[in-house]
């Protein structure tokens, strides 16, 4: 009870201070109290309507960056986000595989070597992560693909189910909005022999409209034996039967070659790896003017081929590992306003996933499989909203989801968004989030565990939002504290000799996040934000400070942007308790030489600091990368 009061206390404060002052805060093109969100609701929905914490990147912030992965975007967009990384380029997947993604300290790795299961990724609201090991994969997610990232920063499990224990990012697809044909280039090159290549072709004429968007990237890595190489593609199609009806469909491929080196103190030799993902979808959607809804259809899937490697003083392995997994979806919902100031939402979604995984031998091609299963989730939900006046607006859901394996889980909400004078608003959440174990934690490797049951935890929370001086500034500020247990955790079997995959882990944490953004003039705007997270049971890759501010500049034909990063107390060893601080400088300037020509550099880290994310990875000093993009 008692942090329970520190909590509202911090709150009551940072409140009492932005309303006094009148000089509010929310972040660099997060969303302001006019835009119109998705994934809080599934419909569309403006955000002042909703009681939970979201935030939104839009395509300029995108472009303005020049990042092939739409991470580090969210990294320094999104205070309580982050995510890992090892290199100039590429995160690579299993041993010093990075790209693990933490929200709130939820999410992320809670050991070392496991990935991401507690925060999900979505790509137009689909779920996207792999069979068997439950998690997302962080290089098929390409910034050349993205209109915006929707990320709400906390529990989704009512709408979105198992993995959204964290929050979810929603990767909402690029699409032609007008007339004609539009054509972009991308080419850079730069340090540690880094070259990428990006094209989108955007076309639409009536009611038809289409993406295509192809890459390809490769760098040698700031360390021997650290290559990375990646082809992808994606490919969107609809058509506008009305104004009322809509069908659409897409397909992404990516597959990328890494290789890892190992820790500095434990290196290794061929630990490489080919991965292929894809993931395709469907959709119908319908848009009256008193219900919206959809029905989609849904797939990803991936072939994985490891090479695990060897140290210098072992003997080369005899084997590789191989693995496929699938999941399939059906998703409906439909939304509709039964009365004035009223929104009932519901829904229904099928996943089944699985897949095969097995060690193939190099000397009479066998195969010793390691796992082969499939599993299903069935679930139906409800969101009931009510406006009372214009200046109220009260939320509650459910969600009942059935595992095949683990069972039910009830899960709820209620929430509430409170309008105040002067273009503010307090809102106020409680929900509930949850997990269901991986096929890998129950029947991959060694310690797993058939029995474990979902992990679980109540979010509690109280934000503060707003704008003023006619939308130029724009602020929020919310406190959270965050309750859960039975965490999977390694702990030793308390029925036989080894460790075994156990529901043991508490998990208690609690923090503030605060984020502004200032359009000065015409020319100049200003962002800022910072999260302070404490963890009684820390994890990796969640840190304690994250705090960044940035600068853009437009004027004529030069445009630039810059931004400090300063990141403290986050665990890269849980083990030796291991933590890093460092400040890092980022800058880009671009010129538009022509019409349809401009060209552009960047450069990251350039106060050259010595720092790690993950132990034993040091990430590269002073990058820069340059290049020219043709836009017709």
């Amino acid at each position: 009870m008692t942090t329970i009061r520190n909590i509202l206390a911090i709150a009551l404060a940072i409140i009492t201070g932005l309303a006094a002052g009148n000089a509010q805060t929310d972040s660099l093109r997060n969303v302001t109290m006019s835009d119109v969100v998705v994934t809080g609701t599934r419909n569309e929905t403006d955000i002042r309507h909703l009681p939970m914490t979201v935030s939104v990147v839009d395509r300029a912030e995108i472009e303005l960056q020049h990042q092939s992965s739409i991470l580090p975007v969210l990294n320094t967009q999104v205070p309580g986000f982050f995510s890992t990384s090892r290199g100039i380029l590429g995160y690579g997947v299993s041993t010093g595989g990075a790209g693990q993604m933490s929200m709130r300290g939820i999410g992320g790795p809670a050991q070392s070597g496991l990935p991401t299961t507690g925060l999900l990724v979505l790509i137009d609201g689909h779920p996207q992560y792999m069979g068997l090991m439950g998690h997302p994969i962080a290089d098929a997610y390409q910034s050349m693909m993205v209109e915006r990232v929707e990320v709400v920063r906390g529990p989704a499990s009512v709408l979105y189910g198992s993995n959204a224990m964290g929050g979810v990012v929603n990767i909402v697809t690029r699409r032609m909005k007008q007339d004609g044909i539009h054509t972009d280039v991308d080419v850079a090159g730069g340090s540690y022999g880094t070259f990428k290549a990006e094209a989108s072709n955007q076309v639409r004429h009536g009611g038809f409209s289409s993406t295509v968007t192809a890459s390809y990237s490769r760098t040698d890595g700031h360390r021997d034996n650290m290559g990375f190489e990646q082809f992808s593609g994606y490919v969107k199609v609809g058509y506008d039967f009305s104004q009322r009806w809509k069908l659409w469909g897409d397909v992404n491929i990516t597959h990328f070659n890494a290789s890892n080196p190992g820790a500095t103190n434990e290196p290794y030799i061929d630990n490489d790896q080919r991965i292929t993902r894809g993931m395709a979808s469907m959709a119908l959607e319908n848009n009256y003017d008193r219900s919206s809804g959809a029905l989609s259809l849904f797939a990803n899937w991936g072939d994985h081929w490891i090479n695990d490697g060897y140290q210098p003083d072992e003997e080369p392995l005899d084997y590789r590992f191989n693995s496929n997994d699938v999941m399939l979806g059906i998703s409906w919902y439909q939304s509709a306003r039964l009365f004035h100031g009223n929104r009932l939402t519901v829904g229904f979604d099928y996943f089944h996933f699985g897949g095969k995984a097995w060690k193939q031998s190099l000397g009479d091609n066998s195969r010793s499989y390691l796992a082969d299963q499939k599993q299903d989730e069935v679930a139906a939900y409800a969101d009931f909203r009510q406006d009372i006046a214009t200046w109220l607006t009260l939320d509650a859901g459910i969600r009942f989801d059935h595992h095949s394996q683990t069972g039910w889980e009830v899960v709820p909400q209620a929430g509430m968004a409170f309008r105040m004078p002067n273009n503010a608003e307090i809102k106020a959440m409680a929900s509930r989030g949850f997990r269901n174990p991986t096929i890998r934690e129950m029947y991959m490797f060694p310690p797993q565990n058939p029995n474990l049951k979902p992990e679980s935890l109540w979010n509690y929370e109280l934000s503060y939002n707003g704008r003023s001086l006619y939308d130029r500034l724009t602020y929020s500020a919310n406190v959270f504290y965050i309750n859960g247990d039975n965490l999977i955790m390694r702990m030793p079997n308390p029925n036989g000799s080894g460790m075994l995959n156990q529901n043991s882990g508490p998990i208690e944490n609690w923090g503030i996040e605060v984020a502004v953004n200032y359009t000065i003039d015409s020319h100049w705007s200003v962002t800022a934000n910072y999260s302070w997270l404490h963890m009684e049971n820390p994890v990796l890759a969640s840190p304690q400070h994250k705090l960044y501010g940035g600068a853009n500049f437009s004027s004529g034909k030069w445009q630039a942007s810059t931004g400090l990063q300063y990141v403290k107390g986050i665990y890269t060893d849980l083990e030796n308790l291991s933590q890093e601080e460092f400040v890092l400088w980022d800058a880009s300037i671009s010129f538009q030489a022509t019409r349809w020509l401009s060209i552009y550099a960047r450069g990251e880290n350039l106060l050259a600091q010595r720092y790690e994310i993950m132990a034993g990875y040091p990430m590269p000093r002073a990058t820069c990368m340059g290049g020219m993009h043709i836009s017709f």
